[in-house]
């Protein structure tokens, strides 16, 4: 069995620039998800949001350590196995003459990646047959978008996130029996999202624990029972 560690990293951004934020997960020795982490980045693009999990990635992971990076961003991984190597030789500009974009945060990478041993893997984004830990680092970034806060195992958290149901591969027509079986789920009680059965344990917003195989839905910005609505969500607000 290899010893290099398996990971995943992930941003996002709502609105492209807008809420951003960033997350990586780190597998076990037997593949599963072990630990996470995400944070926000305020206003920002995906390729910031992009860049920055992979630098968070690295900056946790000991530089002695192998390690296989597995990411469903084309830009963030050329920007760092193909496109650096000529930035560099360029002083910090493009081959049309322009000044790298990112380019303190790509610079930052370049000293992180300085003798390690890193394999870069892509992987396809969004999908039923996908990669689980970039779904879960996926979901991760995009929760810390929506929400601006901080999560992970170092922080308390006893779960990973719950991907949300991705597309199949390749997409097909789905029959009218399908389409009318989604339009139901879509429209059940709680968060407006079809159901799905969770891979984790997890928490529902109203409280109360789910556990692998439950039927789980959409609750606001994070998964839950798909009986509970915002009126089951308890108000954390100052009284």
């Amino acid at each position: 069995m290899s010893d290099r560690i398996i990971a995943a990293c992930d941003g996002a951004a709502k609105g492209n620039p807008g809420p951003a934020g960033w997350a990586w997960v780190i597998a076990d020795a037997e593949g599963r998800p072990e630990h996470w982490e995400s944070g926000p980045l305020g206003r920002a693009t995906n390729n910031v949001g992009e860049l920055t999990a992979l630098e968070r990635l690295l900056e946790a992971v000991a530089p002695g350590a192998s390690l296989q990076v597995r990411m469903d961003s084309q830009y963030a991984m050329k920007a760092v196995t193909q496109w650096l190597p000529n930035w560099k030789r360029n002083g910090w500009r493009t081959a049309a003459g322009k000044p790298v974009a990112n380019q303190e945060l790509v610079q930052r990478i370049d000293a992180l990646l300085a003798e390690r041993d890193v394999e870069f893997r892509y992987v396809p984004a969004h999908r039923e047959d996908g990669d689980l830990l970039n779904a879960i680092a996926d979901q991760a970034a995009s929760d810390a978008a929506a929400t601006q806060q901080a999560a992970g195992t170092a922080l308390g958290a006893t779960d990973v996130p719950v991907p949300a149901p991705q597309r199949s591969a390749p997409a097909r027509q789905r029959s009218g029996a399908a389409a009318e079986k989604r339009r139901r789920g879509a429209s059940a009680p709680g968060s407006g999202s079809r159901t799905i059965k969770a891979k984790f344990r997890g928490t529902c917003p109203c409280g109360k624990p789910y556990g692998v195989g439950d039927p789980i839905a959409k609750v606001g910005a994070r998964w839950g029972h798909p009986d509970c609505g915002p009126a089951a969500v308890p108000d954390a607000s100052p009284a």
